[in-house]
């Protein structure tokens, strides 16, 4: 699940600290190494990458930036066209809307499981994807989750199209896995869930990412670059 790193509409959330244009910057990095990430995990699990991309104009800038991908827009045309019109997603297109436009696309493609991962994540280990599938070859399971430590999660799994897992949900609030897992045992889904990560929304996390990296630089090699390159470079980072 990506969107066009454009200045004022991507990682928001870090502005301040970062500005506009720098924040656009990392978040182009992110792309890079989620995308290496999903590449080193399709040589093992041997299942078909996707860029699930917004805005619908974004289709050329994806297809330069990972053009062993697949694209599918992460909008319904009718939704694309409305914003095209205007620059600007509809209100109706929220986060949920869209993962259940993508989800269920893709089953209608004809594949058994789908697993949709967010682009806010840099060092996600390629081994949590891989074990996204393994969980749902269990006939027993229905969904699969990675769990965040702000509450919400990085990867969802599904076998058929999620509905209300994700259309009944508020995003972006702490509790998001917590109602999600609600519904979930309402309709009497079995829900198998991966090891918890962190994405990358606030200065804390682009702390906890640079401490990460220190150690272990290869895990974001892209991500990495930004954090010595220009982030320790902006005087408002610097201790």
């Amino acid at each position: 699940m990506a969107k066009q790193p454009v200045a004022g509409r991507a990682k928001t959330r870090l502005v301040p600290p970062l500005t506009g244009e720098s924040a656009a910057a990392l978040y182009h990095c992110f792309l890079e190494d989620v995308l290496a990430t999903v590449r080193a995990a399709a040589r093992v699990a041997a299942f078909a990458p996707f860029v699930a991309y917004t805005p619908a104009a974004a289709q050329d800038f994806f297809r330069s930036l990972a053009p062993d991908f697949r694209l599918i827009p992460q909008q319904s045309e009718h939704r694309a066209n409305a914003a095209d019109s205007s620059h600007l997603e509809p209100a109706s297109s929220q986060l949920g809307d869209r993962l259940q436009n993508v989800l269920s696309t893709a089953l209608r493609q004809g594949y058994r499981q789908v697993v949709a991962i967010n682009s806010d994540s840099p060092t996600l280990p390629a081994e949590f994807l891989r074990a996204a599938f393994q969980c749902l070859d269990d006939p027993q399971v229905d969904a699969v989750f990675g769990p965040c430590a702000d509450g919400g999660y990085y990867l969802i799994g599904v076998k058929k199209a999620p509905g209300r897992l994700v259309t009944a949900v508020e995003m972006s609030t702490p509790t998001v896995l917590q109602d999600t897992l609600a519904i979930a045992a309402e309709e009497g889904l079995r829900v198998e869930m991966l090891p918890e990560w962190y994405d990358v929304d606030s200065a804390d996390d682009l702390e906890r990412l640079r401490i990460e990296l220190d150690t272990h630089p290869q895990r974001a090699s892209a991500s990495n670059r930004f954090l010595n390159e220009t982030w320790l470079s902006m005087s408002s980072f610097r201790p």
